[in-house]
């Protein structure tokens, strides 16, 4: 089922402000997929989904890479799931490393997992534009 990236229905929404384990799906410069388990927040107003992870990470290397090959940025999905419910949202991915990016990314995130993780110097911010959202809320 398909869902308005900007305006979803108040069940999709609610479902991505849950606390779900969620999967991150990005292109390996051979093309074949990595899928790794993240946490995600969803920001419809600005059309925006956003993962903080460490920047030696595999992830984030492999949307760099993409990134420097396609101006547009790594195209890239976040998933969650709990029995039938799942929501699927997909865009552009690029890393962001300004400290205004990763602490607004930070404070989503706590929010949403009802945790602030640990200060880390090496954080960045895997921020998705959000142009496909599917599911079943």
């Amino acid at each position: 089922m398909s869902h308005d990236v900007l305006n979803p229905t108040p069940e999709y929404l609610a479902f991505w402000r849950e606390r779900h384990v969620c999967t991150l799906t990005t292109p390996r410069p051979d093309g074949t997929p990595h899928v790794v388990p993240v946490g995600v927040t969803y920001d419809p107003e600005a059309g925006l989904a956003r993962v903080i992870s460490n920047k030696h990470s595999k992830k984030v290397r492999n949307v760099l890479a993409a990134q420097a090959a396609q101006e547009s940025g790594a195209r890239v999905a976040v998933c969650q799931m709990e029995g039938r419910r799942w929501a699927t949202l997909e865009g552009r991915a690029v890393v962001r490393t300004d400290e205004a990016s990763v602490a607004d990314a930070v404070a989503r995130y706590a929010e949403r997992y009802g945790r602030t993780p640990s200060p880390n110097p090496d954080r960045v911010v895997v921020e998705i534009t959000l142009d496909r959202a599917m599911g079943r809320a």
